[in-house]
């Protein structure tokens, strides 16, 4: 049964400027009422032209599609919309954006065809310029989407949704917006921190000049004309969950382009604390990351939250719950979502989405819990024979880097998650390595470790044996635990229950949380643990280990007990500096 949140989502749903990162005056929010139909592949129309409130997928209550709707493996979904342009075009580019379009899209402007994307998670934009006209214009975008049968980047849906596996959707599901620039514009920046040298770097992506403006507040703290790459220094408050301190600034080309974003400082690294114990660091100290596993799945939007209203609160509950880390599993946000870690100062642990074939059971699940594990070089074993969902995992891969690059936040990559379509585990981590040399990576998360490189973490899920501290080279870091569970009547998915422990009342809940954390974790930080993980924030159709239900209507476990547990938790962890 699909559940509504309190929050409303408006005629036009998360209009809100959706790239906080990368700001510019010119925006035309396309979010709202479109229309959709289903096609056979063949050509046959399956139905007429309905309406859809969009970015919300056809599956989702909020889409107002009738429930039910599924799409055919062989049908397209087809969208349409007019948009209007009011001033000149002349000497301009036009570009549009998609946060995201489950799974692979064609997209045309007044019937001429403008591009193509093949990836259901990461953001794109294309040049429209040469088919869009003043006035007004058409919109069709046109999807297919078989979920798991095509090898392709999938995360967490499932044909057969069942206990971890959700219901697949399709299409549209997050922001669609235009913007219109000079001819000449800043293609993309990049922005990197020192927090040793109190340094930052941009580095621009134009030919011509560009004027560099920072503000501490409304203070300009240092401006500066350059071409191609700036670097300076500045005595910066560093960026961490305690102080999470923002500088705006402001990039202008000599063409007019001029966007706004902002920078926080800080460094991610691994060192050796005073005891000769291999740790995380944040700016140069020992950092213990305390977080919780955030699938980001809403009762009413599946993947598309209610509101942006509603992602901001629930981060803020997370940091008044005590946590100072978030793991993101198996889901790239909208942008927006990041820059709230960024200013209420949540470290994000940034999974990949995973791809590939058919799971077997026992490779994921029984053979890894009775100790075993094997080598991704073994295709057929991790079900990914097929190239082109190994190329498009890594082209999927590449982009969320590129999308999140220069998020303070981000902290850490996780490129595989429990071998679901794990591949060459060693390699993705040099390529990765390669994109980006400012974040620590955690490649195999849960099991399939495939060796000791010093530089990557031994990342644990523990749900059923005891918690422990293995000997080993490298950080070790608990990535999963926990996932407690309580159903709470009249707010559950299904009457199917999912948990890893099942408790029957809230004192039992919090009581078996409090022996969790005090007595069997809290132990372990002196012996070398560097991070944990709980699962997780909220109950997820038929899984009811959240802190909140699947509905955000019950917190299960109050802030303050989750809070006083943390503080305890992070004391033990501050006296190992």
């Amino acid at each position: 049964m699909r559940l509504k949140t309190k929050y409303n989502v408006g005629e036009v749903p998360l209009s809100e400027y959706p790239r906080p990162q990368c700001k510019r005056e010119s925006y035309l929010c396309l979010n709202g009422v479109w229309q959709f139909q289903t096609v056979k592949n063949g050509g046959q129309v399956c139905d007429e032209w309905k309406s859809i409130l969009v970015p919300f997928s056809p599956e989702t209550l909020n889409s107002g599609v009738k429930e039910g709707f599924v799409l055919g493996k062989d049908e397209t979904l087809c969208y349409r919309r007019a948009f209007t342009l009011k001033e000149g075009l002349d000497e301009k580019t036009v570009l549009l954006h998609f946060g995201a379009v489950d799974q692979q899209c064609k997209v045309f402007v007044n019937g001429i065809p403008v591009g193509e994307h093949d990836g259901g998670y990461v953001p794109f934009a294309l040049d429209i310029t040469s088919a869009v006209k003043t006035g007004e214009s058409e919109l069709r975008v046109d999807c297919v989407d078989v979920t798991e049968e095509n090898s392709r980047t999938r995360g967490k849906q499932s044909s057969n949704a069942a206990t971890i596996w959700y219901t697949p959707q399709s299409g549209i599901w997050q922001t669609v917006w235009l913007e219109v620039l000079p001819k000449k514009y800043i293609r993309d920046f990049t922005v990197k921190t020192d927090a040793r040298t109190k340094t930052v770097s941009i580095a621009c992506d134009y030919d011509g000049e560009v004027l560099l403006t920072v503000y501490d507040g409304e203070r300009v703290i240092f401006e500066k004309t350059f071409q191609g790459k700036i670097e300076f220094a500045h005595d910066f408050t560093l960026w961490s969950p305690e102080t999470p301190k923002l500088y705006d600034f402001v990039l202008k080309s000599d063409s007019g382009d001029v966007i706004s974003s902002y920078f926080g400082v800080r460094t991610f690294s691994v060192g050796v604390d005073k005891k000769g114990k291999k740790r995380l660091f944040l700016n140069g100290k020992p950092y213990f990351m305390n977080g919780v596993l955030d699938q980001g799945y809403w009762s009413d939007g599946l993947l598309t939250p209610p509101s942006n209203q509603a992602m901001y609160d629930e981060l803020k509950m997370l940091k008044n719950m005590g946590f100072n880390m978030v793991r993101k599993h198996i889901k790239v946000e909208p942008m927006l979502w990041y820059r709230y870690c960024d200013e209420l100062g949540l470290i994000v642990w940034q999974d990949f989405v995973n791809g590939g074939g058919e799971y077997k059971w026992t490779h994921i699940a029984l053979f890894p819990f009775l100790g075993a594990k094997h080598k991704d070089s073994d295709y057929r074993y991790f079900a990914r024979e097929d190239e082109g969902g190994r190329y498009e995992f890594m082209r999927s891969a590449r982009a969320t880097v590129q999308a999140l690059k220069n998020a303070p936040c981000v902290g850490v990559w996780v490129p595989f998650n429990e071998g679901w379509g794990q591949f060459d585990s060693k390699k993705v981590v040099e390529e990765l390595r390669a994109w980006d040399d400012t974040r620590l990576i955690d490649s195999c998360s849960g099991w399939h470790d495939q060796g000791k490189d010093k530089t990557t973490m031994r990342s644990m899920h523990t749900y059923y044996t005891p918690l422990c501290v293995p000997r080993d080279t490298r950080v070790v870091v608990l990535s999963e635990f926990g996932g407690y569970s309580k159903k709470t009547d009249g707010h559950v998915f299904s009457e199917k229950e999912f948990g890893y422990k099942i408790f029957k009342t809230d004192e039992k809940l919090v009581g078996a949380l409090k022996t969790l954390y005090l007595k069997k974790l809290k132990p372990l930080i002196k012996k070398g643990l560097s991070a944990c993980v709980y699962t997780q924030v909220s109950d997820v159709e038929e899984e009811i280990n959240g802190l909140v239900t699947y509905d955000r209507a019950v917190i299960k476990v109050p802030v303050s007990v989750m809070k006083a547990i943390n503080d305890e938790i992070m004391q033990a962890a501050n006296e190992i500096k």
